[in-house]
């Protein structure tokens, strides 16, 4: 509105300076750099993501899998539904029985297989305490009870199926047809037939290999017998041990005698009473040899070739109702019966679970004797000889065998990856979807062919009990890392084969549904009726409505029933017939393919036969290239976990988990893993020394492995933990170079050097030591100080102002010192517990060296002298104004020399003199061990911001309500706080603790001759000033051996002995320092008149002499003055103000005092305090 009211004056004319150009320009140009980089960043999410949430599954890390099984939903009532009543009846009884069967071979493959297999595992021998082997039986008759009443429910159903043949089938006239059978074979009721005899035959053949379990219940039922002398002390009441003996009996007469298939076959198949019957029933008989011949033809054309599916269990199926058909009808076909022994040659042995291996052979003989007979013996023992025959080729095959199968399967997997990786074409989708069906189907039976071959020759090894040699070992543990690599393809590309699998399961149903049409057209356009043809029809239609559908098992099996009535009276061509049943078997393995994969790729057996593992490790220790491959293995060694999950023998099948996975992992430690830390930790060692003298390491002449290969490996999954081996290797080299460089400090700067080579060579990202480690400011180290302090004190000079240790001489260029700070690190290296030891190492080495001086002090030579000197100073001292006199500590110098030199021209009083020094040193290194610790300490308080006033942390804690933890944690705060406090504060006294400790024993009556200490002490000054003047001398000379700038060590050690024999006073009266004083300065004088004389007469020679005698008595002078300085100034360290009297008379002033305040406290009235 108010632009409107605007009046047209306020306009004007545009003045176009380009500006508006240039702002939109600009804001264009920021909207395109804002869209590059949008889209660079969604580039970037979408890259992340495609790692993640690609099309390929990684199968250890996967937190949902894809089952593609499609599960039916409608009842069998509601599929078999036609008009026909009576076919809807017939089929739907077969269909019951059928999915009955499936579900009892389901359960007994996964619980009772496994859990009488698993019977007696993760005990060892070692472990096992008497008494648990039937404890172990106690807790299994539940699950043998549980598989009694599994095997009874087996025959019923056994039962059950032949009684509902036998009426189908029925050779009585008089009997009603229930359904015209002329044409009809229910050839998929007998497969299932023989798979449930399969079950039991299966159960027979676990529990007869089963020795523990044998043994097991013999000493059970021993425990049991001892219970009924005595059930009070079982504390079991007698009227329920009988059932319970009952119990076991059936229990051990039904199961454990061998016996569940041959009661099976042999139940009272002839209903009484006028039911069904069977044994006379030779329609049926027929009917049931027909069935077995022809499944058989199927079954042998197929046996050990390349496209074999299930042929083999179908065969022991066949075995198993050769059997049950010669128990019932009492008929044997002797060429049929040959033929099925013949197998033998092509099928030496068959596995029909874990490690249950078998023989055929042995079979048919053992529940056919009547018939066996009928053959000759030579027939038999040709099986048996083939059989040992088989493994010796097959140990020479395997070799070339695994190779083929590498070449095999690697380029289907190739196929695998670029078949599903093509786009799918809509103009050639049929042929397309051909291609992916035969591209799985051709895995899965590259998978049947090797689970076959290793389970076999696996098997057959341990069953004849022939040794495996390692090529063989090595060949199939091959053969099991490509039976993984097939599942493992499958299941990377799951995502893939799941939508394929659809498609083709559509496309197959499609051309079945076809193949039916037409028949059922053919049907439909014979006009003549008869109830046969109605049958027919009904079937097809039945077959067509169930296809029309998900791919169930159970759809599928309801077409299978529907077929064997439907293919009768010719109404499919010979042409038509075979296409179809090619396409319903393509069916059963597509919609299964999930399901039959893993089944085929199930490497639980590896179990039984876990002792290849070590050598397999080995071999892949060797051959370090292709090391990814333990990935496969350990997804097979995986394999035997949900199996072992079904174990009742056991607490808990925990326990067993448990004691598989530390066996596993004990053998990786110890040849993989530990191997490898070894090889990886010597070769950094070698490659950091190599300026040492090694053994000859030329790849070309001494060959090499290349071990990176293993840190380039993903974690393999193994139970709930990860192996990671380059983690594990860096752990380990970790681990070691930290203790080692803690052994031995000064080899940190090795280590460094090793953990970059294991960065640069192999990968490997180590964590630095981050120990205190030597710093720049190390210097020696307080504990090396300590182990060789009588070295220490030899060849170091000690500084008494700077408080400082500088090396005598040295081989190198510099010459090494030691300081507060370097001992302060040494200390907080160390912790501050080391400071008692040295001083306690100080004290053992003062020890050895007072035996030294006590003994020269008593040597006759020195004391007579002594003794001398003494009363010469006696006699003369008022006259010397008790000034000791300086001749006469010459004259003692002298008179020492007389008595005789060493080799490198030292006098006894030079020696003497050393060892003061020695003794003043360890003084002086206990006095910087004490300074370096308050440092230490110092260093450490410097956070607490007042030491007069710290806060106590336990009572906050408390006042805040906090947990437990915390408040211990806060009381230790407060004892390290009051520990530091007090340290940094106090320190403690060691000079008085070694004063206190020798003083006695110098002091005593028995240790008089050193109490002439005092009066040699002048001499020694006056042999130390000599030394030391000589020593600065050679600083300015070029060979600089022997040359010094500071020894204290002679000073602290003089004013340290005096300490102890309290002669402070009696060396103070000797007034030696003036009387040095005086006299040089007496001389100094002398010389500067006759200077003054000398410059009158201009001699010049004479005047330089002068200068020089001037130069060097000014120089003895000074070293004079700075002894005394030092002296005095080591002399206040041992309190030199007091004697040992007047320190004695404070102690007990002390003491008394103390008591006195006791006495008083003691003493006060007890009234309560009033607050």
């Amino acid at each position: 509105m108010a632009l409107e009211t605007l009046s047209p004056d306020w306009e004007f004319d545009r003045l176009d300076d380009g500006s508006q150009k240039i702002h939109a320009e600009v804001q264009l140009k920021n909207y395109g750099k804002f869209l590059e980089e949008y889209t660079s960043q969604l580039r970037r999410i979408e890259d992340a993501l495609d790692d993640s949430v690609g099309d390929v599954w990684d199968f250890s890390l996967d937190p949902i899998s894809l089952k593609l099984l499609p599960y039916e939903q409608s009842s069998l009532l509601e599929l078999i539904n036609t008009e026909n009543k009576v076919l809807n009846k017939v089929i739907t009884v077969y269909a019951a029985l059928c999915c009955e069967i499936k579900k009892l071979k389901y359960e007994a493959e996964t619980t009772f297989y496994n859990g009488l297999l698993f019977y007696g595992e993760g005990a060892t021998d070692s472990s096992m305490v008497e008494g648990d082997s039937q404890i172990q039986m106690g807790r299994f008759i539940s699950f043998l009870q549980e598989l009694s009443c599994f095997v009874t429910r087996c025959y019923e159903v056994v039962m059950n199926v032949i009684h509902q043949l036998a009426v189908l089938y029925t050779s009585n006239k008089n009997a009603p047809k229930i359904i015209e059978t002329s044409g009809v074979h229910f050839q998929t009721m007998y497969e299932h037939l023989g798979e449930l005899l399969t079950v039991l035959l299966t159960l027979d053949e676990i529990v007869d290999n089963h020795a523990t379990l044998k043994d097991h219940w013999t000493m059970y039922k021993r425990l049991l017998k001892s219970v009924h002398h005595n059930p009070s002390k079982f504390g079991i009441q007698e009227d329920k041990l009988k059932p319970f003996e009952k119990l076991l009996l059936k229990l051990e007469g039904q199961l454990l005698d061998g016996m569940i298939f041959q009661a099976c076959i042999e139940q009272q198949f002839d209903s009484l009473n006028g039911g069904v019957a069977v044994s006379k029933n030779s329609a049926f008989a027929e009917e049931f040899a027909y069935n077995i011949r022809t499944i058989f033809a199927n079954v042998e054309a197929k046996l050990g070739e390349p496209s074999e599916i299930d042929q083999r269990d179908k065969y022991v199926g066949i075995c198993g109702l050769f059997v049950l058909h010669f128990q019932i009808f009492r008929t044997v076909d002797k060429k049929f019966y040959k033929s099925l022994l013949d197998i033998g040659k092509k099928v030496p042995a068959i596995t029909l679970t874990a490690n249950i291996i078998w023989f055929p052979d042995n079979f048919l003989v053992q529940k056919m004797p009547a018939a066996a007979k009928l053959l000759d013996r030579r027939s038999h023992h040709t099986i048996k000889t083939h059989r040992e025959s088989f493994l010796q080729q097959k140990a020479q095959s395997l070799t070339k065998e695994m190779q083929s199968y590498y070449v095999f399967v690697s380029s289907w997997m190739t196929k695998m990856e670029s078949i599903l990786f093509k786009e799918q074409r809509m103009d050639k989708f049929a042929e397309d979807l051909t291609n992916r069906c035969n591209v799985f189907i051709q895995g899965f039976l590259y998978a049947y062919s090797l689970s076959t071959i290793i389970k076999t020759t696996m098997n057959l090894y341990m069953s004849m009990q022939k040794p495996m040699t390692k090529t063989s070992v090595k060949a199939l543990c091959r053969f099991v890392e490509l039976l993984k690599a097939i599942e493992h393809t499958f299941y990377r590309r799951s995502m893939v084969v799941a939508d394929s699998v659809t498609h083709v399961t559509q496309h197959l149903q499609h051309q079945a549904l076809n193949s039916i049409s037409v028949a059922k057209k053919r049907v439909i356009s014979d006009k003549k009726y008869s109830e046969q043809r109605l049958d027919v029809l009904s079937a097809l239609v039945l077959a067509e409505n169930t296809l029309n559908g998900p791919s169930t098992k159970q759809r599928r099996l309801i077409v299978s029933l529907a077929l064997s009535v439907g293919t009768q009276m010719k109404t499919f061509k010979d042409e038509e017939l075979l296409p179809l049943q090619v396409v319903m078997k393509k069916l059963d393995l597509i919609s299964e393919l999930g399901e039959r994969i893993r089944t085929q790729c199930d490497c639980c057996f590896l179990y039984w036969h876990r002792a290849v593992f070590p050598i397999y490790l080995d071999d892949v220790y060797e051959n370090a290239v292709d090391a990814s491959r333990l990935q496969y293995m350990f997804s097979a060694l995986r394999d035997c976990v949900p199996a072992m999950m079904h174990s009742r023998h056991l607490e808990s099948y925990e326990v067993l988990l448990e004691c598989y996975d530390k066996e596993i992992m004990e053998v990786l430690n110890e040849h993989l893993l530990d191997k490898l830390c070894k090889e990886i930790e010597k070769d950094l060692r070698l490659s950091v020394h190599t300026h040492l003298k090694l053994d000859d390491r030329n790849p070309f002449r001494v060959g090499m492995k290349d071990l990176a290969h293993f840190f380039s490996l993903n974690p393999i999954r193994f139970f709930n933990r990860f192996i990671d081996i380059k983690v594990y290797v860096t752990h380990y080299l970790d681990k070691t170079f930290y203790n080692l460089t803690t052994v031995a400090l000064h080899d940190w700067a090795t280590y460094s050097e090793m953990r970059n080579l294991a960065t640069q060579r192999y990968g490997l990202f180590m964590t630095e030591a981050h120990l205190p480690s030597q710093t720049l400011e190390q210097g020696l180290d307080v504990l090396e100080i300590m182990r060789n302090i009588h070295v220490f004190v030899s060849r170091y000079l000690y500084n008494l102002n700077n408080q400082i240790f500088i090396e005598r001489a040295s081989n190198n260029k510099h010459l090494n010192t030691i300081n507060i700070r370097h001992v302060a690190n040494s200390i907080r290296t160390h912790g501050t517990g080391i400071m008692n030891t040295t001083v306690n190492f100080t004290y053992q080495f003062l020890r050895k060296k007072f035996y030294i001086f006590s003994q020269f002090m008593y040597d006759e030579h020195i004391k007579s002298r002594l003794i001398k000197d003494i009363r010469f100073f006696r006699e003369v001292k008022d006259q010397n104004d008790h000034k000791y006199p300086f001749e006469r500590a010459e004259k003692f110098n002298r008179g020492i020399r007389k008595l005789g030199m060493t080799p490198d021209g030292q006098s006894y009083l030079d020696q003497f003199r050393q060892l003061i020094s020695q003794i003043g040193n360890a003084m002086g290194y206990v006095r910087m061990i004490r300074s370096g610790g308050l440092h230490c300490c110092s260093s450490a308080i410097r956070f607490v911001p007042d030491l007069e006033d710290i806060v106590n942390f336990e009572e906050l804690v408390k006042e805040e309500g906090l947990s437990e933890e915390t408040q211990k944690a806060a009381r230790q705060l407060d004892s390290v706080l009051t520990d530091l406090t007090r340290n940094s504060a106090e320190g403690t006294e060691y000079f008085k603790m070694l004063v206190d400790v020798f003083a006695p024993e110098f002091r005593s009556p028995k240790n008089m001759h050193l109490r002439n200490f005092y009066i040699i002490v002048p001499p020694l000054t006056l042999n130390f000033v000599e030394h030391s003047i000589s020593c600065k001398e050679k600083l300015n000379k070029k060979n600089k051996s022997g040359a010094a700038f500071t020894d204290d060590g002679f000073a602290m050690g003089v004013a340290y002995i005096l300490k102890l024999l309290d002669q402070y006073q009696e060396f103070d009266s000797l007034h030696w320092f003036q009387s040095v004083r005086e006299k040089y300065v007496k001389e100094i004088r002398a010389v500067a008149k006759q200077q003054n004389v000398q410059s009158t007469t201009q001699d010049e020679k004479l005047l330089q002499t002068m200068n020089l005698t001037h130069k060097r008595l000014e120089v003895c002078l000074q070293e004079f003055e700075l002894l005394y300085f030092s002296l005095s100034s080591a002399r206040i360290f041992f309190r030199a103000d007091k004697t040992a009297a007047e320190e004695n008379q404070e102690k007990r002033e002390e003491e008394s005092a103390k008591t006195s305040n006791g006495d008083l406290s003691s003493t006060a009235p007890t009234d309560p305090v009033v607050k």
